[in-house]
């Protein structure tokens, strides 16, 4: 009886509310950052754009999208720490549901990338936010699984995105983003500050939100920089990999052309089960770094199987993007560690900022895909970003501080 009533009190906390909206926030928030990735081909192709400036007009709103969401990840992280977790969860889906609304009016490019910039610093504050929010309510026994419901939930946002685009016109598919953005404002008024955030709030002598203290201290900037640095094969697998899955499947000499959209999601359902995975794999192994660590190395495996094994079927080539994406499936682990890193006054900011970070190094990604492209085939050029990508993100998990079952109630001084 003692223990079905611990089942009954875990599950219960396990999906509370503040749970639940933030699972389907992230949700949201994932439909509207992929969206244009799956819609990037045909809505240039609307706007009038050629094969050629699809390609270079594309990478340049994807890298204002990226800009958007660094930039926004500070705006909100500091903001998350000076005003409370809840105060971005509704400011940012406001900036990107109408943002994203305005995409589906929108009749040239550069109009085109400015929304997409507006987009992205409104996408920037969803998922630290709920990550924060979530791993100062739960205890800390559940939270590795809380947080990974969380990303799990989310992430099936891009197989949705998938199909809207498939099912309605581009346009719509941006007009039913931004509306499940503002209909999602009404669950949220139910949802409670968290307790520990609170606490601090009291003590008026305590600074809080202030970026620039991640660089002004060396232990501070280790950690900030390790936890940026875990993350970045997750972008290159999507940000490169699937994104431009249509370059590699006609270097390959795929006969049926490969579908960038298809490959994102077939990419994303297999991160959103990576993602409940990952939860229950470091809840099993007491560590998060092993969690990472072994996932990390499934999608370098994987990665080496997409570049080199010389595919030439378009269903093996989706196949091996669904494994990418259960492989990158660490992504609400990587966030957890980075917000178990850092001390109430600047954990919003950091696990913020952190995955943002991670999103806007795809303007690197992309910059360098490009450049070696000159010199290089595509297959080469994609395993030279990858290559640059695992080193460091291997160095990063296996040098970073073990944080599973840490208390969350200390202060950064």
């Amino acid at each position: 009886m003692i223990v079905k009533a611990d089942r009954t009190s875990n599950l219960k906390q396990l999906f509370q509310i503040p749970v639940i909206v933030a699972a389907l926030g992230y949700f949201v928030d994932i439909y509207d950052l992929l969206l244009f990735g799956i819609v990037r081909l045909p809505s240039l192709q609307s706007l009038g754009l050629n094969e050629k400036e699809i390609s270079v007009t594309g990478a340049s709103i994807l890298n204002w999208q990226m800009t958007g969401l660094l930039l926004g990840g500070i705006l909100w992280g500091v903001l998350g720490d000076k005003k409370g977790r809840l105060s971005v969860l509704f400011g940012s889906i406001i900036t990107y549901s109408i943002a994203n609304i305005a995409c589906g009016f929108v009749q040239d490019a550069s109009t085109y990338k400015l929304l997409r910039f507006i987009a992205g610093v409104g996408l920037a504050g969803e998922l630290g936010a709920g990550i924060t929010l979530v791993a100062e309510i739960l205890p800390k026994h559940l939270r590795a699984i809380g947080t990974s419901v969380v990303a799990g939930v989310g992430l099936l946002g891009a197989v949705v995105a998938y199909f809207s685009v498939q099912w309605f016109d581009w346009r719509i598919a941006y007009f039913i983003g931004g509306g499940m953005g503002i209909s999602l404002l009404l669950l949220r008024i139910g949802v409670f500050e968290s307790g520990v955030f609170e606490h601090i709030k009291q003590q008026k002598n305590v600074r809080r939100g202030n970026f620039f203290s991640l660089f002004t201290n060396k232990n501070r900037l280790s950690r900030y920089l390790k936890c940026i640095g875990m993350g970045l094969p997750t972008w290159f697998v999507i940000g490169i990999l699937a994104t431009f899955s249509n370059e590699f499947g006609k270097a390959l000499g795929i006969d049926e052309p490969v579908n960038p959209g298809l490959s994102i999601m077939w990419c994303y359902i297999g991160l959103s089960a990576g993602d409940f995975a990952s939860g229950f794999i470091s809840h099993a192994l007491h560590s998060r770094k092993k969690a990472v660590l072994y996932m990390m190395l499934f999608t370098l495996f994987a990665s080496g199987i997409y570049l080199f094994s010389g595919i030439h079927s378009s269903a093996f080539f989706y196949a091996i993007t669904l494994f990418l994406g259960l492989g990158i499936g660490y992504w609400a682990m990587f966030v957890t560690i980075g917000a178990e890193q850092f001390g109430t006054n600047l954990r919003s900011t950091a696990a913020t900022t952190i995955p943002n970070m991670v999103r806007g190094t795809v303007v690197l990604m992309t910059t360098l895909f490009t450049l070696f492209k000159t010199f290089f085939s595509v297959i080469q050029a994609g395993a030279l970003v990858g290559a640059i990508c695992f080193i460091i993100g291997i160095y990063s998990i296996v040098t970073s501080t073990e944080t599973h079952g840490k208390d969350l109630d200390f202060l950064e001084t």
